[in-house]
């Protein structure tokens, strides 16, 4: 069976020793905020998802939604699972105060999405969502909007979901025809289709609050002809409660591979009334801001697969008997030894351990940058911390994904045959982990994201930024003999990536394809260095915690797991500086007729 245990002695490291998360506490706004406090709140979310959230992860999957005349049934147990998260106030944990929320850091945020999605992808969709939709209304709505949905979505009773895509266009959104009518009232009238909708049809709220892009009818055509509108299920009362049935209805749901517990659905919007968020034509910039929180919420869900498929993989690895050790009987009493004795398990457990480890660092690493770019005096530290977020957003969760999706398959093949057949549990995260690399865009066009617009954003500004930081900690501990071992190779990798870059100023602007074709292995390559760099700094605390002589088991642990990832995984980057180079003429040569 699947294994999962929150990580809590993991998270505090990272939180307490790696990032220091008292550099956010210490923020304006957060002085009630202590990491005790966090604690507390970890150890309670941490009871939520093992006891209500996981039990549910493989009777949701093998149930699945049910859609019957436009009603949606989740699976047994979610609504008295999601009525126990609402009523622990665990949708408001990082919502504005002013509306009813309890304020607190991103950063805590994101160590909770870690915790739901490991213990179960299907259900932290939903609240997922609505925290998307939250933050959008909350950066771009009027004020009337805010008072009437940001309370209900803040308190979980209502919740919320993003339409973009339409049958005929996913990513390309300049292709969209869902129509947007004035009425004399102020509202629109909303007609068309939408699809890949999730969460958009449930029965665990009272109203789910659609988040839909729509044209005006004098729109200019393409993406700058695209607005957003707020479309509630039901239509709100004066008093706050759902009234009126709205013209949006699901007209069927998906039937997926995985994530089956989550309602996938098609929306028909039939004249349903609407309102403007934001400016006219200025949609994409509004709901960009649900995108990239969505981005990131998607990059959680590929490290929460990825730890509960390593959890699994090593509980399985140190149980399961088969075969002799190569240097000798390891289990003289029993009839042949774990595993985990095998030098080739060894290094599939290794690939998802460094993978997740590192994969937390940088997340929460993130997440305080979120906090930092919302809250600090300094206007050249916030805008330092958000140059980093949006270079990293496109990084975390391309590689993020890919890596959770990597390490579901190892922990199948880990399993050997028992990997295979369903009841073993380990299956269901490959399915369920595949999604992650293709909605909230695919990871292709993150990658075509990283490298047509972020790298050259503001004068290559943010690039700077991270390049700046991981030499900084390079510079800062070039002599220290321990971590000769850690820097050396991560200044080696750098190098690779500003070589590469350069490589890709020269030849992209020349040729687009060589963007194009470079833009996946570019990725992972700052992917793997940024991943090294917070192993650095894992490697710099654990020895750290070495000196005060307590735990040493831990901290040996973490230095012996980042050896690997430096010495098995980092080297990598050589090949794919030498893919890079290579160019995209061996890409676009072949005919499209030869394929």
């Amino acid at each position: 069976m699947a294994t999962y245990k929150v990580p809590l002695k993991d998270m505090r490291f990272v939180l307490n020793e790696v990032i220091d998360v008292s550099k956010v506490t210490s923020l304006p706004g957060y002085g009630e905020v202590t990491p005790d406090l966090i604690d507390a709140i970890l150890e309670e979310g941490a009871k939520l998802c093992e006891n209500v959230l996981f039990p549910l992860n493989r009777s949701g999957d093998e149930e699945g939604c049910h859609y019957e005349n436009g009603v949606v049934r989740t699976p047994k147990g979610f609504k008295e699972a999601y009525k126990q998260f609402i009523d622990g106030g665990w949708t408001n944990v990082t919502t504005d105060p002013q509306y009813g929320g309890q304020g607190l850091p991103a950063t805590v945020g994101f160590v909770m999405q870690e915790m739901i999605t490991s213990s179960n992808l299907s259900f932290g969709m939903y609240p997922g969502l609505s925290h998307g939709a939250y933050e959008a209304l909350h950066v771009h709505a009027n004020d009337t909007i805010k008072q009437t949905y940001l309370p209900k979505l803040g308190e979980g009773v209502w919740s919320g979901t993003m339409c973009l895509t339409e049958p005929h266009c996913g990513t390309d959104l300049g292709m969209l025809r869902t129509k947007a009518e004035p009425r004399s009232d102020g509202s629109f009238d909303i007609s068309g289709t939408k699809i890949f909708i999730s969460a958009g049809e449930h029965d665990l709220t009272d109203n789910i609050i659609h988040l839909v892009l729509a044209r005006l009818p004098d729109a200019p055509g393409g993406t700058k002809g695209i607005s957003l509108f707020v479309v509630p299920k039901f239509l709100p009362t004066p008093e706050g409660k759902a009234g009126e049935r709205n013209g949006i209805r699901c007209g069927a749901i998906e039937h997926k591979m995985g994530i089956k517990a989550s309602s996938t659905c098609v929306m028909n919007l039939d004249g349903a009334r609407g309102w403007l968020v934001g400016e006219e034509n200025k949609g994409l910039n509004a709901m960009f801001v649900m995108m990239n929180a969505a981005r990131l919420g998607v990059a959680m869900q590929g490290l929460g697969i990825a730890e509960t498929a390593y959890q699994s993989a090593a509980t399985y690895a140190k149980d399961r008997l088969q075969g002799r050790s190569l240097t000798g009987p390891k289990n003289d009493k029993g009839p042949a030894d774990p595993i985990i004795v095998h030098p080739d398990v060894r290094r599939m457990l290794l690939i998802q351990k460094s993978f997740a480890e590192g994969a937390r660092a940088l997340a929460y690493w993130i997440g305080s940058l979120i906090d930092i770019a919302h809250r600090h005096e300094s206007q050249e530290e916030r805008e330092k911390a958000d140059d980093l977020i949006q270079l990293l957003t496109p990084i975390a969760k391309a590689h993020f994904t890919d890596m959770g999706f990597e390490s579901a398959n190892l922990a199948i093949q880990t399993y050997g045959g028992h990997g295979f057949i369903r009841e073993n549990g380990v299956e269901q995260l490959a399915r369920d982990a595949r999604i992650t690399m293709l909605y909230e865009g695919a990871n292709g066009v993150q990658a075509l994201d990283l490298v047509g617009r972020k790298l050259p954003m503001k004068g290559g500004r943010p690039a700077q930024r991270l390049l700046g930081e991981i030499n900084g900690f390079i510079s800062a501990h070039k002599d220290d003999a321990a971590m000769k071992e850690f820097v050396e190779p991560l200044e080696k990798a750098i190098g690779r990536v500003q070589d590469s870059a350069l490589w890709l100023m020269q030849n992209g602007m020349k040729n687009p394809d060589e963007a194009g074709g470079a833009a996946t292995d570019f990725l992972r390559l700052m992917a793997l260095t940024a991943m090294a760099y917070m192993w650095a700094r894992i490697a710099k605390a654990s020895q750290a915690g070495l000196a005060k002589g307590t735990d040493n088991d831990f901290y040996n642990a973490k230095l012996a797991t980042g050896r690997f990832y430096v010495q098995r995984v980092l080297p990598q980057t050589t090949s794919l500086s030498h893919q890079i180079k290579a160019g995209a003429s061996t890409l676009m040569a072949l005919d499209a007729a030869a394929f």
